[in-house]
This record gives structure tokens, C-alpha cells and sequence, in this order.
């Protein structure tokens, strides 16, 4: 029996670093389709939670490239099951940002809204 690989934790900086540099990185949103809506990272693509196991071949076509999960906080959970559900899935560079939104907007960072602005 082989032992599962766990995904790795990457930290604000390291994410960062990454978005700002890596071209093959596949950062996904698992929350839902309006939390995404309303704000997420910068170069993220959103994939709801439950739909990984369908969705994730059409985001990440190489199992090498780098992917990093995350949701809204460090208490959501949505994001360790999506990552624990990749490197299942033989994904072998799997990330996971646990901080999620809520820590990104702490450090002062920018996020991406598909909102229409209110009028004035």
C-alpha cells in the first residue's frame, strides 16, 4: 500500500511570488460561484468544491503543474478537502493556501471582483 502524498502548505509571500511569476500555477477558488463573483485572487479561476472530481482536468491538463486551493478563511474547510481530493487524484504539485481570502485582504493585497459597481 502506498502512502498518500499530502499537499503542502504555501504561505501568503510564497503565493504571491508565485502569481507574480510562475505562468504554469492553476490557483482555484473552491468556494462558490458568487463568493467568487464577488472577490478572489488575482489569476484564480473558480471551481466550486464539489465539482473538482468533474471540473479539474479542464482547468489542470498537466498533473505536474503547480495548483494551489484555497476558500475564505483559515477556519473554512473547503479547501483541505479540495487538496487532500488532488493528490488522490495524482496531482503532484498541490498547494494549498489555508489563510484563503480572509488572510490575502488582511496583508494589504489586492483581489479581483466580477461585480457590478452600485450606482451612485
Amino acid at each position: 500500500m502506498t502512502e498518500s502524498r499530502k499537499p503542502d502548505i504555501i504561505s501568503r509571500s510564497d503565493l504571491r511570488e508565485r502569481i507574480d511569476n510562475d505562468s504554469d500555477l492553476k490557483l482555484i477558488e473552491v468556494l462558490s460561484k458568487e463568493s467568487y463573483r464577488e472577490s478572489h485572487l488575482p489569476g484564480a479561476v473558480n471551481i466550486p468544491g464539489d465539482r473538482i472530481r468533474d471540473t479539474i482536468d479542464k482547468v489542470v491538463r498537466d498533473r505536474s503543474d503547480p495548483v494551489v486551493v484555497y476558500c475564505a478563511s483559515p477556519s473554512c474547510t473547503a479547501s483541505d478537502r479540495a487538496a487532500e481530493l488532488l493528490t488522490e487524484l495524482v496531482y503532484t504539485h498541490v498547494y494549498h493556501y489555508r489563510g484563503g481570502k480572509q488572510h490575502w485582504k488582511e496583508g494589504g493585497l489586492p483581489v479581483k471582483s466580477e461585480m457590478a459597481a452600485e450606482p451612485a
